[in-house]
């Protein structure tokens, strides 16, 4: 199975319908598996006195609460059952983020495959359980969290009816510095829980989550806008149209590099074996009867000859015909 890869649109549609489809030419364009949005009702999930992040104050008005920032974000949801169809259209999985319970029930009337929780939903036991209820695959994002908060929400979606769960590595910082990414904790996950694991990216550049699908992410979910220059709180830690189809495409060459786990000459290599490995040759002229020696043998190219590690197979036997100096050696 190859990496599943989630070119993340969010909220960076900026409330338009028709930026959010030209997101999603994007992300087919890229060569994405699924492009994700997020679903929510503005206030069902934040309250109206709650503050903003200080990434999200910089990149949007700093006085607004973050209930009046997200309702400029919001796309209802007749513009959300348009969007599934244009994905349909494009051939491209569509997945979205809900962040509350009616955002739930109107994504599960979609029949959405695979469901997506965010890391800030992690130790919501109510959202987590009406989520496992409805019995689908589940992408868990872990910022934020610790190895007992991951444990327990694990045990929320088993004990409640999900069994397929891929849990993804994450640091909630936009951007993540890279000394906090701490990619290795992707592992950790992996070898505590014996799920399959993937990587949730929010650093700058390609280079984490390509890593990432070397160190064995079966899923990649990475943030990407049209412009960085938008205004909107996730636009300056995304990837650009270019950028994007660039990691896609390093993640493809990656995950073919891989391989299959077994040492053994490649196809493509075998033809060249005879040109860089080498034989037994005779260093001089060697008459007839004349014994093997270190003296009258070496070593060199090419290698159509008796290899090398046979050299003291031949060391000590009759030379049974004359060979001329740089000759091939035959017993």
């Amino acid at each position: 199975m190859s990496v599943f890869v989630i070119a993340e649109a969010g909220v960076n549609h900026n409330g338009s319908l028709d930026l959010a489809k030209k997101l999603v030419n994007v992300a087919k364009d890229a060569g994405a598996d699924c492009v994700k949005f997020q679903t929510f009702v503005s206030k069902n999930i934040v309250s109206k006195n709650a503050v903003k992040a200080e990434y999200q104050k910089q990149q949007t008005e700093p006085k607004e609460s973050q209930q009046d920032m997200l309702k400029k974000l919001e796309l209802s949801f007749d513009e959300f059952i348009e969007l599934n169809e244009y994905c349909k259209s494009k051939d491209i999985e569509f997945m979205s983020t809900a962040f509350d319970f009616d955002s739930i029930d109107f994504l599960d009337s979609l029949e959405m495959g695979t469901w997506k929780i965010p890391s800030g939903d992690i130790t919501n036991l109510p959202y987590l359980i009406k989520i496992a209820k409805l019995n689908k695959p589940v992408i868990l994002s872990t910022g934020m969290s610790t190895m007992e908060d991951i444990r327990n929400a694990i045990n929320a979606l088993k004990d409640n009816g999900t069994n397929k769960i891929t849990v993804l590595h994450c640091t909630t910082e936009y951007p993540t510095p890279f000394n906090d990414v701490n990619l290795n904790a992707m592992l950790t996950i992996k070898n505590e829980f014996d799920l399959q694991v993937g990587y949730s990216d929010h650093t700058e550049g390609i280079e984490v989550p390509i890593a990432a699908v070397a160190l064995g992410a079966r899923v990649i979910e990475k943030h990407f806008t049209l412009d960085r220059n938008m205004e909107g709180p996730d636009h300056k830690a995304s990837l650009e149209p270019d950028e994007l189809k660039a990691m896609v495409d390093s993640i493809r060459n990656i995950e073919s590099a891989l391989g299959n786990r077994i040492k053994q000459p490649a196809e493509s290599e075998k033809k060249n074996m005879a040109v860089a490995r080498k034989s037994i040759i005779a260093s001089k002229d060697i008459k007839a009867s004349e014994i093997f020696t270190e003296n009258n043998l070496t070593v060199k190219r090419p290698g159509t000859g008796i290899s090398p590690m046979r050299w003291f197979d031949v060391i000590g036997k009759c030379a049974l015909r004359d060979f001329e100096e740089d000759e091939l050696i035959e017993l």
